[in-house]
């Protein structure tokens, strides 16, 4: 595990970015946080450094469930907080999305075992302050150690 103190929202960009500058195509991110924790703040960063213009709003998926961005990689951004079981997850096309190469970052992925399985990256994000946050980088499995290892260069 990586823990990061985050002392403002360029901080959380620049882990974002950092974090996307080491991911590959069928990765998944799983992010974790109360409202207001910065997940969609983090997610940004990490869209507009996998290639994604800065022009580019990035949004929170909520209603829409899943936003899509192209960028050296495509991206995926998607919210599962509204899905009531996984036959939703298969009509969004979330496994084709990985299986074609997409980095796919999710919110709310714990509620699915399937989802949760197929994460790489699990990003916590704390509130410590008004505009201080508390990242912490779990890794799961071998590919989530790579991950981490190449962060910590």
């Amino acid at each position: 595990m990586l823990e990061i103190e985050l002392q403002s929202e360029a901080d959380t960009l620049a882990l974002a970015r950092s974090l996307a500058a080491v991911l590959e195509g069928g990765d998944v991110i799983g992010l974790e946080g109360g409202l207001g924790a910065g997940k969609t703040t983090f997610i940004r960063g990490a869209v507009h450094g996998l290639g994604v213009t800065e022009e580019t709003a990035v949004t929170s998926p909520t209603f829409a469930l899943v936003h899509q961005y192209e960028g050296r990689l495509r991206v995926a951004h998607a919210d599962f907080y509204r899905l009531a079981g996984e036959a939703e997850l298969e009509e969004l096309g979330v496994d084709e999305l990985i299986e074609e190469g997409a980095v796919l970052f999710v919110e709310w992925g714990r509620k699915f075992p399937w989802m949760s399985s197929r994460t790489v990256l699990w990003v916590e994000l704390e509130i410590v302050s008004e505009v201080g946050r508390r990242a912490r980088l779990r890794p799961q499995g071998a590919r989530g150690d790579a991950i981490i290892g190449a962060l910590g260069r």
